[in-house]
């Protein structure tokens, strides 16, 4: 007898309930166009963003899993995979949208063609562009080599070299294929149970590969499909210009060549693996700080120059006794210069965007004092009062003219103060369009909204009209141009998502444009600029203080000044430490900054931080039992909210005895 499930869609979850919802309003419309019994799972792996509330309320139908803690990709899937009861199974990331027949025609190519295996489909990224790893072959000893030394980036359609992605084979045809992609892979329920479930040793990578492997060695065949499509938007989980990337990716392959290769073959393998994640990992890290560290660079290079310059200047033309200065002026003095004032007007805010004059004069201005304060108390090395204020000045005039500078070049104007703002357009109805406005001001996005297209034409419907209706959709590219458009928003109630991501391909362009969608009935708007950056998205949420540059600023100096006061105090506070290893070795990690003394344990921070000694919900310890998760994240929420430097103070004081726990 037949299943009487056709279809179960499994999505495993991390952290990500924006792209969550909208996959899973993408899928709600998918099984209604299947016309068959289906059956969804999502497995959360111990979010705290509110993912497991949101797939409650919104979507009733969901067969929820909850995770308390993060077992990872393979076990997260094989929980649902267990319960399955469909004819066919379909592994689903939460950051992807599939198109409203894609469950129809799936299935039917997989009812047609008994021998399949696995199904994948077309994938493309966030801006419409198709995504190479939708056909991949086995990594081989060879094939692997190829992809990381750069030889499948550089002849990708080669028979030879670009085996990983199959370029040479067209991504507009059906073709057979070894490896399907984890984000979408469809299986034949019947297959699975033959071959097994998800390799467990896989934390997150290469699962996909193995699982692929394994059906090809039962004997079933796998196919890359391009009759539907779907966008994947990638780079969430872990980013893929991360170290962390590199090291996980990788050491997946490993493991895959010791499950499936000779042994021979596989040590070979594991030393070729194991050079290209320090060299990817080594490169990952330069590139990191070479972009980080570029306007401190960029700065430090002009202020050296002027004061090279200034003192040559001086020594020629304003020194009494005419003796050249001695060589550790420029080799250690000046340099000492260019580190204070630098900090100085970082702390001051000169690094902010957008710039302003007064932060970059007022960081200068107390750099020039602590220089010339410290100086007097030094003899051997008091160098002339004049060469400290005219490098001020200096220094002053080169931060300004290397910004003024940047925004010519980028957006070609002097001014200090000018932010970019994106001319963005809407695709949707009237009423949409003014949701996306209104999310667009709350979020305090810098978007000039130049007005919406209205969808309802291309079906016959009558289009009211308004002072910022620009057009129809089928004028979209003629809008795009006359408008200098940099962004377009698709209302998700208003089009299906197959014309978004039709649109989405036919609109390709240069300069490009950026695609966001507004699902139905959220407060997110998602998109993502290309597949080797994360999605980002636009949301109406409250305004945390924490994160804002000046509190942060404020709040790693305070973290590096109390953790040298705890450093020299330590012979007789570590008596009073419940942790006393711990203590020694916290006041450490805070001073390198890889944790905080007080921060988020418990919510979702929403850009990376350091990880806390202390969380703000520890200032309650009530008699009453411990405090539940919940609890905890709305109190480190409003901590966030309404951050305090004096907060973090009493909170150290009063939590002193645990200041040598585990972060």
């Amino acid at each position: 007898m037949p299943p009487t499930v056709a279809l179960t869609v499994v999505i495993v979850n991390y952290n990500v309930c924006y792209f969550l919802e909208q996959a899973l309003l993408s899928v709600r419309r998918a099984v209604e166009k299947l016309n068959r019994p289906v059956e969804v799972f999502v497995v959360d792996n111990n979010s705290v963003d509110g993912s497991v509330n949101m797939v409650r309320t919104r979507f009733p139908e969901v067969i929820l899993i909850e995770n308390k803690d993060n077992p990872g990709f393979s076990k997260a899937n094989n929980q649902a995979l267990r319960l399955a009861q469909g004819q066919y199974v379909l592994l689903l990331n939460p950051d992807t949208v599939v198109e409203e027949d894609t469950f129809r025609l799936c299935c039917e190519f997989m009812d047609q063609h008994p021998q399949a295996g696995g199904l994948g489909v077309k994938m493309l990224d966030g801006q419409g562009v198709f995504l190479p790893e939708s056909k991949r072959g086995l990594p081989t000893p060879w094939v692997a080599f190829y992809k990381i030394f750069g030889l499948a980036k550089l002849f990708p359609k080669s028979r030879r070299f670009g085996r990983y992605h199959l370029g040479y084979l067209s991504p507009a045809q059906t073709h057979e294929i070894q490896v399907l992609s984890g984000a979408f892979m469809l299986m034949r329920k019947a297959a699975l149970d033959q071959v097994g479930l998800l390799d467990e040793d896989y934390f997150m990578y290469g699962e996909d590969i193995d699982l692929s492997y394994r059906l090809l060695q039962g004997g079933w065949k796998n196919y890359y499909y391009p009759g539907t499509r779907i966008i994947h938007y990638k780079g969430e989980s872990t980013k893929r210009t991360s170290v962390n990337y590199v090291f996980v990716f990788y050491r997946a392959m490993v493991i895959f060549a010791r499950k499936h290769f000779a042994p021979g073959r596989a040590g070979t393998f594991s030393f070729l693996i194991n050079l290209a994640i320090w060299l990817r990992a080594g490169a990952a890290v330069a590139q990191r700080l070479v972009v980080q560290a570029a306007p401190f660079l960029l700065d430090a290079g002009l202020l050296y120059g002027g004061m090279y310059f200034l003192k040559n200047y001086w020594e020629q033309n304003h020194r009494y006794v005419r003796l050249p200065y001695p060589e550790k002026y420029m080799a250690v003095a000046v340099p000492v210069y260019v580190a204070v004032w630098l900090l100085s007007a970082y702390f001051s805010g000169a690094y902010d965007t957008p710039t302003r004059m007064r932060r970059i004069v007022r960081g200068i201005f107390v750099g020039t004092v602590l220089i010339s304060a410290v100086s007097n108390f030094l003899d051997a090395w008091r160098f002339s009062k004049a060469l400290i204020v005219l490098g001020g000045v200096w220094a002053v005039a080169a931060l300004t003219l290397r910004r003024a500078t940047h925004n010519f070049i980028r957006y070609r104007t002097f001014s200090l103060t000018y932010q970019h703002q994106k001319n963005v357009g809407i695709v949707g109805s009237a009423e949409e369009s003014q949701r996306v406005r209104y999310l667009l001001e709350h979020a305090a996005v810098p978007a000039r909204v130049i007005g919406y297209i209205e969808p309802g034409s291309e079906s016959g419907k009558n289009i009211t009209p308004a002072d910022d209706l620009l057009g129809e959709v089928r004028q979209l590219d003629d809008i795009i141009r006359i408008y200098n458009l940099n962004e377009l928003i698709f209302c998700g109630r208003d089009l299906p998502a197959s014309q978004i991501i039709g649109l989405m391909v036919a609109l390709y362009r240069q300069p490009p444009v950026a695609y966001k969608i507004l699902p139905q009935g959220s407060e997110y708007i998602i998109g993502s600029s290309g597949k080797d950056l994360p999605g980002d998205y636009y949301t109406l949420d409250i305004s945390l203080n924490l994160f804002r540059p000046a509190p942060a600023r404020t709040k790693r100096l305070l973290d590096i000044l109390m953790s040298l006061l705890l450093l020299l105090v330590s012979p007789l506070a570590i008596w009073w430490q419940k942790y006393k290893a711990g203590f020694l070795r916290n006041c450490l990690r805070v001073l390198a900054g890889s944790r905080t003394w007080v921060g988020l344990r418990y919510a979702t921070a929403p850009r990376r931080m350091a990880r806390a000694v202390l969380s703000a919900s520890d200032a309650t310890r009530p008699t009453a039992g411990p405090l539940s998760d919940a609890t905890r994240r709305r109190l480190e929420l409003l901590y966030a909210k309404d951050y305090e430097p004096s907060t973090d103070v009493g909170l150290v004081l009063r939590c002193f005895r645990w200041l040598g726990q585990e972060a």
